[in-house]
């Protein structure tokens, strides 16, 4: 499906759907909804509104067919204007494309540009995100499926007749297209089955995708780094472990930054196995690579002014008779040496190698994203992201540009106390400690191997992969994270 905008009155655009937009309670319409009901003598103010009762409720959609010449007007419900935000521009603007899409008589959709009239939000940002809902309304992961779901709609235009806002919304919208499939992308790989997805396939896949310069280390060059507790997870598989490192350097940059993707390919739990029903869906433990992966896909084509490190330690945890045990002690790339308590709090393990070595790039921050936690899952379900780290206002100012880029990440606690747990008789640390607190426990075991630069943590293990559709209508990999990070990293 092409996504474009058009500089043109909505009622000038030729297509199958027309879609305009109400405000919760609002009885006469304005802005281009109520040029539309003017040029349709009164359909949506006397029949939609009136007799059929429809006040704008926040994503309801009124189908309004328009018998003579076949088309539809679609009537969308915007909620209460104080309570709205970019965030349901794009939501909205899928749910209207997969309703659509259930039609083959409906191949062009022409929209009001939402949110930037009466709503009084910038048109960049509103064109931006209803990009990013059409390219996600269209969404599906049918590769292994014989019958293929395919989209009738050839074309989604934004109708939009005033120079300046125009000019505003075409940019919003090249950049809002990139980002999109940058998620879909990932989306993609996260559902992708680990049979064919493992550490030397998404190293492949970063080589070929990422757009940016790329290295890949193989098990002996990550062993003469030291990556001793990388390795130690992966050494049950029968896949070598791949360190991953993608670079993105501007000649104007006056930042260096380092994001870092948990690439767990598929986790069994090693030794510590985890049940059947636990293990099913765990070839999204890679949801963090590729998060990183597909930010640097991004990132390469709108080329911010800043210096930017992805770094992705990919392997499997399978149990086997070369797998690590319960009761071991390894040492970290840093010389911290690890007691593992359990086999299956093995992504802090393999992110404590990788923020080492992230580290010694020389970088300012360090942001690493992972499917850390099921503590994480208990605390904040599947609406909200965990975010620690050792820097307050960094924290804060993430927690902010996510919202602006329709993600929700929650601050969790790093109390010295939660580290307590994680106590050794016999090593500096242990992997992992008690049941309470875990979440926070985990960030206090990675915040060990960050020692300078500042750094954040993404736990994004609720958040990652839903069972059932969100507020976008996506089940299974939501691409969670990468919003967020190209957000920040460009701002």
């Amino acid at each position: 499906m092409k996504v474009k905008i058009e500089k043109k009155s909505i009622l000038d655009v030729n297509a199958d759907v027309i879609v305009v937009n109400l405000f919760e309670g609002v009885n006469t319409p304005g802005g281009v909804t109520g040029i539309v009901d003017k040029a349709f003598n009164g359909i949506i103010s006397d029949f939609v509104i009136q007799k059929e009762k429809f006040n704008g409720k926040y994503g309801e959609i009124y189908q309004l067919p328009l018998i003579e010449s076949g088309k539809k007007i679609f009537v969308t419900g915007l909620g209460k204007q104080s309570d709205f935000t970019y965030t349901k521009i794009r939501d909205l603007t899928a749910k209207v494309v997969r309703s659509c899409s259930l039609s083959k008589n409906i191949k062009k959709v022409v929209s009001i540009l939402h949110g930037a009239g009466i709503a009084g939000l910038c048109p960049f940002s509103c064109a931006k995100m209803i990009a990013q809902g059409a390219i996600s309304g269209t969404y599906v992961f049918d590769k292994y499926k014989t019958e293929k779901q395919e989209n009738p709609i050839e074309e989604f235009i934004i109708a939009e007749i005033n120079d300046e806002k125009f000019e505003k919304a075409k940019k919003g919208l090249e950049e809002g297209l990139i980002i999109a499939e940058s998620v879909n992308n990932a989306r993609d790989l996260i559902n992708e089955s680990s049979q064919y997805l493992y550490p030397e396939t998404l190293a492949d896949y970063a080589v070929k995708n990422s757009g940016v310069k790329t290295t890949v280390y193989n098990k002996e060059q990550i062993q003469e780094m030291g990556m001793r507790a990388f390795l130690a997870v992966g050494q049950g598989s029968v896949h070598e472990p791949k360190l991953i490192h993608m670079e993105y350097k501007s000649e104007n940059a006056k930042k260096k930054i380092a994001i870092v993707g948990k690439g767990i390919t598929f986790d069994a739990g090693g030794l510590d196995l985890k049940p059947p029903s636990s293990m099913l869906t765990m070839r999204d433990d890679m949801s963090g690579a590729a998060a990183v992966i597909c930010t640097m896909q991004a990132i390469s084509k709108l080329k911010p002014d800043i210096e930017v490190h992805a770094i992705v330690a990919a392997c499997e945890n399978m149990p086997s008779g070369s797998a690590y045990k319960p009761g071991d002690v390894i040492t970290a790339k840093t010389g911290r040496t690890i007691e593992i308590d359990n086999t299956d709090a093995e992504g802090r393990v393999t992110l404590a190698d990788a923020l080492a070595y992230a580290e010694e790039l020389g970088v300012d921050e360090i942001i690493d994203i992972a499917t850390l936690t099921g503590a994480c899952v208990v605390a904040l379900g599947t609406v909200a992201s965990g975010i620690m780290g050792n820097n307050d206002n960094k924290i804060k100012e993430f927690i902010e540009i996510a919202q602006k880029a329709g993600e929700r990440y929650w601050q969790m606690p790093m109390y010295e106390e939660y580290g307590d747990s994680l106590k050794s008789d016999i090593a500096d640390t242990k992997n992992t400690g008690g049941r309470y607190g875990g979440t926070s426990a985990a960030g206090i075991f990675l915040s060990k191997f960050v020692s300078k630069a500042d750094w954040l943590h993404l736990d994004i293990a609720g958040t990652a992969f839903l069972d059932k559709p969100n507020s976008e209508g996506i089940k299974n990999a939501t691409g969670i994270g990468i919003r967020s990070l190209i957000e920040y990293i460009i701002q």
